[in-house]
């Protein structure tokens, strides 16, 4: 891994034109740890985890002890009107009630009369509450019990952002490797394409063969190299848009160099990898997926909304009680001969607000549950037809093998009647023409069966751990 870090780290800055001698193996595990580390994608995922804890951290600041503290004072024309002070200490609890400490000092000439306090001053302690709006829930707790969601939405939604990128990385890696295994078809029959024209145009120089048949050989050899001259041009533009996924520690883009190759035998390593081995349709529970927890979560802070537009058909009923004392340094001065207390109330008459908005309450909560109901059956469906397409593709890899094979006995069989003088030119670039329309047709399903295995990682929303 060192060393492939090296290398592009190499490639990075010296823009991809220095060849390198032989070839460099960029593995499947190794290119998604890469991607899944250092893609920009990737670490944003991992910002919403902190915007979570951001906002919990500040729903919790709305139970935060306050100190209030009221100074004022008028003099005029060398009287002093008033000269009034006022601290509170407040400490709010869940339930709607509020502890509260006071000290009171106030003098002046024109003090109103219910203002009169001691010279000293005059301390309170007590409790305010909610009996009616608020007592079971209000703004506080809601929003408190919405920032813990939240916090939990957002661990399932890095999880998905992650698998998201995780999987277009997954099948730009399978493009890649399908243009660079029909690369190395059409290189290994142009080979056989120049030996083939080399000996025939040795045959017809002594007599051998025709001379036209140096010509059939030579287009046969001129298609090959067209072919391939297409197979490199889409085998660079697939490096390109692998390129797109691959970062290095500093937000720095990649460049993939020419000689840089893919694993090429995948058929173990990608289910390890995406960590989908040993998950069959029976095993898999829908309720975990990750979108369906998401869902679930957005459920959960609606209804906690749904509940406190329900809590403002209330009408307000606000208690206070104040223990009142001159020597706050004895507990025993505090009694109920001294105190102040009273009692607020309030209500809409039609609450038409407080309805509409309870309204649209549940009118959202109703659509998440939909949404959440399409998406548990949308994504149960998809993952089924998943699995019975790779159980297929799994059939189709075996048939298209054998197909393959046979093409390669027929085109064998017949080099051997070529030699023999049994056969013609034409006949040997037929069948191995066949021999590499099966070779490429077989790439092309080995690449559908990759790619079906990459849908089945994204269907089910998983997070590899041991990248």
């Amino acid at each position: 891994m060192k060393n492939i870090l090296f290398f592009l780290f190499v490639v990075c800055f010296s823009g991809g034109q220095a060849q390198q001698p032989g070839e460099v193996v960029l593995g499947f595990n190794e290119y998604l740890g890469y991607v899944k580390k250092y893609h920009p994608i990737a670490k944003q995922a991992q910002l919403n985890i902190g915007r979570g804890q951001a906002q919990l951290m500040g729903a919790r600041g709305g139970f935060d002890p306050k100190i209030e503290v009221d100074y004022d004072r008028k003099e005029f024309k060398g009287t002093e009107y008033y000269d009034r002070l006022n601290a509170t200490f407040k400490i709010p609890t869940w339930y709607g009630i509020e502890l509260k400490g006071n000290f009171g000092q106030n003098e002046g000439v024109y003090l109103n009369p219910d203002q009169t306090l001691p010279e000293d001053g005059l301390y309170s302690a007590g409790v305010s509450m909610s009996v009616g709006q608020g007592l079971w829930i209000n703004q506080r707790m809601a929003t408190l019990k919405q920032a813990k969601i939240f916090r939990e939405r957002s661990l399932v939604e890095r999880d998905l952002q992650v698998n998201e990128v995780l999987y277009k990385a997954s099948l730009a890696y399978f493009d890649w490797l399908h243009a660079y295994q029909d690369t190395r078809v059409y290189a290994d029959f142009l080979a056989n394409a120049e030996m083939r024209f080399e000996g025939v145009k040795k045959s017809a120089q002594v007599g051998e063969v025709a001379a036209i048949d140096t010509v059939e050989a030579k287009i046969a050899m001129q298609d090959r190299e067209l072919n391939l001259e297409q197979a490199k041009v889409r085998f660079i533009k697939s490096a390109l848009e692998l390129s797109n996924f691959l970062w290095m520690g500093d937000n720095m883009p990649v460049e993939l160099q020419a000689n840089v190759r893919p694993e090429s035998n995948l058929a173990g390593e990608i289910d390890t990898t995406l960590e989908i081995r040993g998950m069959p349709l029976d095993s898999f529970s829908i309720g975990k997926h990750p979108k369906l927890r998401s869902l679930a979560y957005k459920v959960d802070g609606l209804t906690v909304e749904k509940r406190l537009k329900a809590n403002k058909l209330l009408p307000k009923i606000e208690l206070q009680y104040n223990f009142l004392t001159q020597k706050p340094d004895y507990i025993s001065s505090f009694t109920t001969e001294a105190y102040k207390g009273g009692v607020a109330f309030s209500v809409p008459l039609f609450l038409r607000k407080e309805r509409g908005d309870l309204k649209l309450a549940k009118i959202k909560l109703q659509n998440a549950e939909f949404e959440m109901d399409d998406a548990e059956i949308r994504i149960k469906n998809k993952i089924v037809g998943l699995y019975r397409e790779l159980e297929s593709f799994e059939r189709q890899n075996v048939l298209i093998d054998d197909v393959v094979f046979n093409y390669n006995t027929m085109v064998a069989a017949e080099e051997r009647k070529f030699g023999f003088g049994e056969s013609s030119l034409f006949l040997v670039n037929s069948r191995e023409s066949k021999l590499i329309d099966a070779e490429l047709k077989r790439n092309a399903v080995r690449n559908k069966f990759f790619s079906a295995k990459a849908k089945l990682f994204h269907s089910i929303g998983v997070n590899p751990k041991n990248l």
